[in-house]
């Protein structure tokens, strides 16, 4: 089951993840926060790092698959000397 927090994150762009994990941790690193609201911000950092994964996996499956098909199709170069 998952939580709201972590459908609300799934639904970020990866530029909108990254620059929320980013005030996480300038937020974590500044220090003043209770256990408690260190903890959520720690979960939160967690949810929106695995957002900008999959992203980054998407991203690079897709990069991977063009290059594949360009090297399917082929430049010919190799084969007409």
């Amino acid at each position: 089951m998952t939580s709201k927090t972590e459908e609300s994150a799934a639904a970020l762009g990866y530029e909108q993840a990254r620059d929320e994990l980013i005030e996480v941790v300038r937020r974590m690193e500044a220090g003043g926060t209770t256990l408690e609201e260190s903890l959520a911000l720690w979960e939160r950092g967690e949810e929106l790092a695995k957002v900008c994964r999959r992203w980054l996996d998407g991203a690079r499956a897709r990069l991977d698959a063009a290059l594949a098909e360009q090297g399917e199709d082929g430049d010919g170069d190799d084969d007409e000397d």
